[in-house]
């Protein structure tokens, strides 16, 4: 199912679940983003076929007639919607908290929102509880990373990917091309897991060495996934295996205590400055460090984690 009609069902379900009096079709044409506002008989084609689909899979969608309305309506009654009362075990409702944790955003949230607004402003009333539907819809992943929603969409559609990426030990930019089988966070960081066809074997790659966009490549369902494969352990494996380097950091005398803090070795450098050695396995994170201590800090070497700063302290300034 594409991208757009599982929206649009889903923005079907939250009108009808949400208004208080059956909805004429032409009520759910003008409040449901995704239907033909021009062409009428392809607007009833694909109503029908959604409210086909949505009753096959158990969506009670029933057909009232609103005295105030010459057409018949329809509406999601709540009660026979709802799920009865469901009981975790302790260690079930952990795993749910956790995944609770992991979303904090998703696009269907503002475009059920958009759907509820249209309806007010039609002069539809909606419940209240479900009028602020769109924000328990609301679903988020933290990450900051910009590759991420390319990412988990193409991990979604089975679709390979292509994309620049910056090597961990040379710093090398060279552009991948990777059938992607997951999407892994681990201590904060996310990884990609996936086959590298340019090097015709299973490799890890973590978001934030990405750079620039991230192009699909091929039809959606060209990417399989092999059978057992535990991309969790391969992340944790690759993550264990990141060479460990040290940086050496220049700091004004009396400042940055944090980092002074998980130094290895700290001297005098003089004219009112110390030298810093701070194991690293990561420029760019070593960076986004070091460039909150702003002009107290300074990374003299490797040439790459210096790199890193300057191109985080150019950006900022961009």
């Amino acid at each position: 199912m594409s991208r757009r009609k599982t929206e649009r069902l889903l923005n079907l379900v939250i009108c009808l679940l949400a208004t208080r009096r059956p909805l004429s079709a032409e009520h759910i044409r003008q409040a449901v983003p995704g239907y033909d506002a021009d062409n009428d008989e392809a607007f009833q084609r694909m109503f029908e076929r959604d409210k086909n689909e949505l009753r096959e899979i158990g969506i009670p969608i029933e057909v009232q007639k609103d005295p105030w309305e010459e057409d018949p309506g329809y509406r999601i009654v709540r009660q026979a919607y709802e799920l009865p009362e469901i009981t975790l075990e302790p260690d079930e409702a952990a795993v749910v908290g956790l995944a609770a944790q992991v979303w904090q955003r998703a696009s269907l949230a503002e475009a059920a929102s958009g759907a509820l607004l249209k309806l007010r402003a039609g002069g539809v009333e909606t419940d209240e509880a479900y009028g602020v539907l769109g924000g328990a819809l609301e679903l988020r992943v933290d990450t900051q990373d910009p590759a991420f929603p390319a990412l988990w969409e193409a991990v979604r559609d089975r679709r390979a990917v292509r994309f620049a990426y910056r090597a961990a030990a040379s710093q090398n930019v060279l552009t991948r091309t990777v059938e992607p089988w997951g999407v892994v966070s681990r201590r904060g960081r996310w990884y990609m897991v996936g086959h590298d066809r340019d090097r015709d074997a299973p490799r890890v790659f973590r978001l934030s060495r990405i750079g620039g966009a991230v192009t699909t490549v091929g039809r959606p369902g060209s990417v399989v996934v092999p059978e057992g494969v535990d991309i969790k352990s391969m992340v944790v494996y690759s993550d264990a295996a990141v060479r460990e380097r040290t940086a050496l950091v220049r700091v004004r005398q009396d400042t940055c205590q944090g980092l002074r803090q998980v130094a290895k070795a700290v001297r005098p450098a003089g004219d009112g400055w110390d030298e810093l050695e701070v194991d690293f396995t990561d420029p760019g994170r070593l960076a986004g460090w070091i460039v909150g201590f702003a002009a107290d800090a300074e990374v003299v070497g490797p040439p790459d984690a210096r790199d890193a700063v300057i191109c985080r302290l150019k950006g900022a300034l961009a």
